[in-house]
């Protein structure tokens, strides 16, 4: 049995249990019972953060066609479908009857209202609700139609009935409806408002975040550094010691391209710039420029050879012949671009270890078991090229949207709810609004990542070129540490586990107990907290943590700090200031590229 601990679900699933189940307090502190809400609507947000998905967009035909094979399947087995009508006009009967133990999934928040279960209106309406939708789930599974028939006609299914769900209307919400009388309607009035506002100035797509409370700067992204070199595509930031002494290999960071870096200095006590100053680790983070359409051709090739002037420039300044390097999500897939260009033209010297956190190179698993997967056909991939090589650009607002009705009830329906049936404000915290803070992705950029999902060149040698060199990462030799989530919807453990695997068994896989962002900024101090750490020798990542050893309480900073101080050379007295002679400082940290939108 795997050790892994199962990823929660927000998705109600239809189950038959006791109606009589354990349910919420009946009385409960309103000021608690908001906070409480408020915490899961950013629970569900921060499982679901942008970072490097999707770059394939789910097309109307798409949509068209999956609805289609539902019609599909009744034409085809039309006494099946009657079964399954016969099944849920049973259950009807029983409903009406009051003796139907059918309930939704005891982790469904959407349903937590005692009054579902307490009043009897609406545990029909409730019950008929999840038997219509068991029945039609049924039906598809037991229907004639292809595995991927089915998985896409399950996925337009599950679309209407998160839509249709009785706790997305004021009328059947009882939550909602007891806040109208509680305030004289005016969560209407502010619901009405918000819903205006967000249709005007957010596209009809309820906000997530209040991000006004936060100023990048001034209370976020607040680590002491200057940026010391800069051009047309990156700053670079060089961040302050905060050690007597430090070590004479800098660690270079490759983060996203797709999010602003500072998800790793939201603020000093959960910031991993920091972490690596209080480390003697000497910290350089590149800060990508937001493109606009006039850097359409701005490609893979072009953001590679940025990490190669971001390593000279660090070499330089600290005297250090060679790097540590770290790569995030899409950084990783620029950083592994890199490491190849630089074997294949003999210089694989100038980086010598590295760290790579919930990142897949094997681009085809990390969207095995997907969504998204069941829409990458070459002719999605042919229309996502063409679309963002139109604009010049693919926006975060796009992709975002996108994202969005992936998992509607996490990035949709609770903030319909929260926001215009309740009339609630969206929370305000760091991390949503730094996933808020959306950047562009270059036509040409957003080419070439599609052309790795096609491709997969860092399992196939010789499938890429970056700047003119063939790639081939059986020639890239480094040290490496590698970060994956339990919980990554977005970078499945398993796909990050496959990472670890191309950098041979000496290389160090650590699996955290967390979703995408949280495996990264996972600082210590949560309880809650555990993660497994061994060499990367199983072929098999299931193999790989039967055998991993017992599970490690806490963090797996203070993991990582050990395993890179050991690997970043002597220990020199820290510099008195930053950048040198020939990269004086530009101006203070986080810069100005971050700051454009």
């Amino acid at each position: 049995m795997s050790k892994t601990p199962r990823a929660s679900q927000t998705t109600t699933t239809t189950k038959r249990r006791p109606a009589a189940g354990r349910g919420p307090r009946k009385s409960e502190d309103p000021e608690r019972a908001c906070n409480s809400q408020e915490h899961e609507l950013v629970g569900a947000a921060m499982n679901h953060t942008l970072a490097g998905n999707p770059l394939v967009s789910v097309r109307a035909v798409d949509l068209a066609g999956s609805a289609g094979y539902l019609l599909k399947a009744l034409g085809k087995t039309p006494i099946k479908a009657g079964y399954h009508l016969g099944g849920y006009l049973k259950e009807l009967r029983g409903i009406v009857g009051g003796t139907s133990s059918i309930a939704p999934d005891p982790r469904d928040k959407r349903f937590a209202d005692p009054a579902w279960q307490s009043n009897f209106v609406l545990r029909a309406l409730l019950q008929s609700y999840l038997a219509g939708q068991s029945e039609l789930t049924r039906f598809i599974g037991s229907s004639n139609l292809t595995p991927l028939e089915k998985s896409r006609a399950q996925f337009v299914t599950s679309l209407l009935a998160d839509a249709m769900a009785p706790s997305n209307s004021l009328l059947t919400n009882p939550t909602a409806l007891r806040k109208l009388v509680d305030t004289g309607g005016m969560n209407l009035v502010r619901g009405i408002r918000q819903f205006t506002h967000d249709a005007l100035n957010n596209r009809g797509m309820p906000a997530q975040v209040d991000s006004t409370p936060f100023k990048v700067g001034e209370n976020i992204a607040t680590a002491k550094g200057e940026v010391v070199f800069r051009n047309d595509m990156f700053e670079l930031l060089q961040f302050a010691p905060t050690t007597e002494n430090v070590y004479a290999r800098p660690l270079v960071m490759s983060p996203p391209q797709i999010n602003k870096y500072y998800a790793i200095d939201l603020s000093p006590e959960k910031s991993l710039i920091k972490w690596a100053q209080d480390s003697g680790v000497q910290m350089f983070v590149i800060s990508w420029r937001n493109p606009t359409s006039e850097h359409r051709d701005w490609g893979l090739s072009e953001y590679a050879l940025c990490l190669d002037q971001a390593v000279d420039v660090a070499c330089k300044i600290t005297g250090s012949p060679d790097v540590n390097m770290w790569g995030s999500c899409s950084g990783g897939i620029t950083l592994a671009a890199y490491l190849g260009w630089l074997a294949a033209r003999g210089e694989g010297h100038k980086v010598a270890n590295t760290s790579w956190a919930v990142c897949v190179l094997d681009m085809p698993s990390a969207l095995d078991d997907s969504t998204l997967g069941l829409f990458t056909t070459p002719a999605a991939l042919r229309t996502a090229k063409a679309s963002s090589r139109r604009k010049g650009v693919l926006s975060g607002q796009d992709m975002a949207r996108m994202f969005a009705w992936m998992r509607p009830n996490d990035l949709i329906w609770n903030y319909w709810v929260n926001n215009y049936l309740l009339g609630n404000k969206p929370p305000a915290f760091d991390i949503l609004a730094w996933n808020n803070d959306t950047t562009r992705l270059p036509a040409q950029l957003h080419a070439d990542y599609l052309d790795l999902v096609q491709l997969n060149p860092y399992s196939n040698p010789g499938a890429m070129q970056i700047a003119g060199e063939s790639i081939d990462m059986t020639k890239v030799r480094v040290g490496a540490y590698v970060i994956g989530g339990t919980t990554d919807h977005i970078t499945p453990w398993q796909g990050c586990y496959g990472t670890a695997r191309l950098f041979g068994e000496d290389t160090t896989f650590v699996l955290s107990n967390a979703g995408h962002l949280q495996s990264l900024v996972n600082p210590p101090g949560n309880p809650k907290s555990y993660f497994y750490a061994a060499p990367a020798t199983a072929d098999d990542p299931e193999a790989w943590l039967q055998n991993a050893g017992e599970r490690q309480g806490g963090s797996w900073w203070p993991h990582w700090r050990e395993w890179i101080q050991q690997r970043s050379g002597a220990n020199l007295p820290a510099p008195k200031k930053l950048g040198s002679r020939k990269y004086p400082p530009l101006c203070a940290a986080p810069g100005t590229y971050v700051l454009e939108r």
